[in-house]
């Protein structure tokens, strides 16, 4: 038989064997625990870059809408001013009972195609007179108006949306110098204070 050596206890071999594998396991889990973080730092990074093409995507996207519906705005707004003197000899003929028959059915189809495009024609008379929508040609006064009116259209106006594309050519009336006149109190005042005297005499 094999006699151990003196002073070592059965079961050492086992602690030192435990020993050696929980030092092992603790190096392992370590190794794996910075493994786990840098792959979660990595991730952290490509998610912000991805963060970061995503939104450049977007507002690439929102910018060539954007420019799209700019040019299309002024491709039709270029047209649309290039029909303006076509609707004025027709706005004329009309004036003169001329558009009948076949003429009257292709003007009317091209102004209901100019509106739909967004083409508004404006100016009526009787309108208050602005000088952002309108143009006066010609001046005159009268009794009958309380300011200053649009009281002949000579041209009308056109505008896309807000844009206008040409004031309305108009003929203005103003008020009779002297209608708007009002007494003022201390007028009144003494006018009453002489009516008083007329009536004590």
């Amino acid at each position: 038989m094999t006699e151990k050596p003196q002073g070592e206890q059965p079961g050492d071999d086992s602690a030192a064997e435990e020993a050696v594998l929980k030092a092992a396991e603790e190096a392992a889990a370590g190794g794996a625990t910075e493994e786990v973080a840098t792959a979660k730092r990595e991730l952290a990074e490509r998610t912000a870059d991805l963060q970061r093409l995503q939104a450049e995507y977007q507002n690439y996207r929102k910018r060539v809408e954007r420019d799209r519906l700019t040019v299309r705005e002024i491709a039709v707004s270029n047209i649309l001013e290039a029909l303006i003197p076509v609707l004025d000899d027709i706005g004329r003929a009309r004036e003169h009972g001329e558009v009948t028959g076949g003429f009257k059915s292709v003007s009317d189809n091209l102004e209901t195609v100019v509106a739909k495009l967004g083409l508004q024609q404006f100016g009526k008379e009787g309108e208050t007179f602005d000088p952002t929508l309108h143009e006066a040609l010609m001046h005159s006064y009268s009794s009958d108006v309380t300011e200053d009116t649009c009281v002949q259209i000579l041209q009308p106006g056109y505008r896309i949306g807000e844009r206008i594309i040409r004031p309305a050519m108009v003929a203005v009336a103003e008020p009779q110098p002297g209608t708007q006149t009002t007494a003022s109190p201390d007028s009144e005042k003494s006018e009453s204070d002489k009516a008083d005297g007329a009536a004590d005499n």
